[in-house]
This record gives structure tokens, sequence and C-alpha cells, in this order.
């Protein structure tokens, strides 16, 4: 079976994340479960002793799963297509959504965020970064407010990789392939733009090869805009989200890819605690980069 997981705290955001989940199932007839995890992290110190008298039972569960009932009714009443199961955990998030996702091939992490706070909202401390590092499991950020699936215009972060494509196999397995694809480049070189024009076009016939995607288009964007100081360099990428008019980003995670460049810039944990736009971080096999 295809699953989707998606991390709850019963708040708006995980609301969100859900939504956007059910839409792609919808939409999609993609035919995929939801698993909903609920990790038990802040249990009282008042119940540490249970160990002591295992009779002793933290009320924060029997809150946690009156309001887990309670939110797989809304989704059977609002998505009556869509299949969902439960899952309760108890320890550290991020090491019991990582244990989850190894014993089972999801096709994402569906996770949603607060926007100007990003993946706190669902991850919380120094650690909310190597979820998306080190997972095998595509995570696909939701902002606060994107609620509703969209995928008209879906950019790629591109610099002529082979882990590009397998971004978009993965992404296509769970949003499928009837979008336009807006290749986003950034001309770190200051190549000559007819140099990079030809590489366009032997790349863009490699992705409709290979991904069955017809629609491409693609934009190159100046070094000169990404000089700027760290901590300025990922409102330039928004800015250039929103001039694209992108519903979704694609950001791939090998070692060669620009999404390793920009962490070395302490770049993408600044994107990933702002997201704009709903974002798919994937993660792929490091190879070397396309010919020309």
């Amino acid at each position: 079976m295809r699953k989707i997981l998606i991390p709850v705290d019963f708040s708006e955001y995980s609301q969100t994340a859900i939504d956007y989940a059910c839409q792609i199932i919808n939409e999609n007839g993609t035919g995929q479960a939801l698993d909903l995890v609920h990790v038990f992290t802040n249990h009282s110190n008042l119940f540490v002793n249970r160990q002591i008298n295992p009779n002793l039972v933290d009320p924060q569960v029997e809150i946690a799963r009156k309001e887990m009932d309670k939110l797989m009714e809304v989704i059977r009443f609002k998505y009556p297509s869509v299949t969902c199961h439960s899952i309760f955990k108890e320890g550290n998030l991020f090491e019991e959504i990582s244990k989850v996702t190894a014993g089972f091939a999801y096709d994402a992490v569906i996770m949603g965020t607060k926007g100007s706070s990003g993946l706190e909202a669902v991850f919380l401390g120094s650690n909310t970064y190597d979820v998306i590092l080190n997972t095998k499991t595509p995570v696909f950020g939701i902002p606060k407010g994107a609620s509703r699936f969209k995928k008209e215009r879906v950019g790629l972060l591109c610099n002529f990789k082979e882990g590009e494509i397998e971004v978009l196999l993965q992404a296509i397995n769970l949003i499928g392939n009837d979008f336009e694809l807006v290749l986003i480049h950034v001309n770190k070189d200051d190549k000559d733009i007819k140099i990079i024009d030809a590489q366009f076009q032997r790349w863009i016939r490699e992705i409709i090869d290979r991904t069955g995607i017809q629609n491409i288009s693609y934009t190159v964007k100046s070094q000169a805009l990404y000089n700027r100081a760290a901590e300025d360099v990922s409102h330039a990428i928004t800015s250039v989200l929103i001039d694209e008019q992108i519903n979704i980003l694609l950001i791939t995670k090998s070692r060669k890819s620009v999404f390793r460049k920009l962490i070395e810039e302490n770049i993408v944990r600044k994107l990933a605690y702002n997201l704009t736009v709903p974002t798919f971080f994937a993660r792929v096999h490091s190879t070397p980069p396309a010919e020309g």
C-alpha cells in the first residue's frame, strides 16, 4: 500500500498538512493512505514515576487519543475516499519519525509549518534541519495559508545534475506530471547565455524523455542576486518564487546540487524556517553532471 506520513500536534498547522495531502490523493487518484503520527514528547514529570507504579497514566495520553479520534472523524467527513490510520509514539520527535519512515517506504512526509517560523511548527530544537538532511523519505513542507493544493507551476533549482531528474520522479510519484516545470538556474560562473541556453535545450530533452513532463520552461538568475549577506539570500530566493508564480518548489539533496551549495552558506536552514510555498525536499544519489 502507498502511504503518506503526517506528524500531527492537533494544531491548525498539522490540519493544513492534512488538507493538502487529502487534496493530492483526491485530485491525482493516487490511492495513498494517510498515517497520522503523534509523538508524546512532553510527559509531565509527575508521571516519570510510572516506571515504579505502572498504573500511573499521563492524562495527556487520553486527551491526545480523543483528539486523534476527532481528527480522523473530520477527515472521513471531508474526504470520504481517503483512508487514514493513527500512530502513537513516545520519545524524541525526530528519532521517532525517523524510525517510522525507516520501517515503511512512504511516498512523503508532509508537514505543516508556521510560515515565518517554518518547520519549528513540527520539529522543535537544533536538530530540525537534520531531519530534512538525513531522511531517505521526501519531506514536503506546507506553509500556513497554503492549504489548497496547486501545481500549475512547479519550480526546480537546476544545475544540470542527474539528481534533479530523481527528485522530479519522486515528486511525480506523489503529485503526477501534469504541471509546467520551471527550471531555475543560478549563473554562478557568469557563463555566456548562449552556452546556458544550449545546456537547457539538451537537459529539457532529457527530462521529457525520462519523466514524461511536456511543459517545461526555464529562467536564469544572475549570481549577483545571491551575493548578498547570507541572511538576505533566502529572501532573494523567495522573491524569485513570487516573480515566477511558483506553486511548489523542488529541492534536490544530492552532494553536488544547488541545495548543498546553499547549505554551505547556511541559507537552506533559513529557507526551511521561512517557507512561502510548499517545498519538496528529496534525497538522491550523488552523480556526475549532465554533459554540456
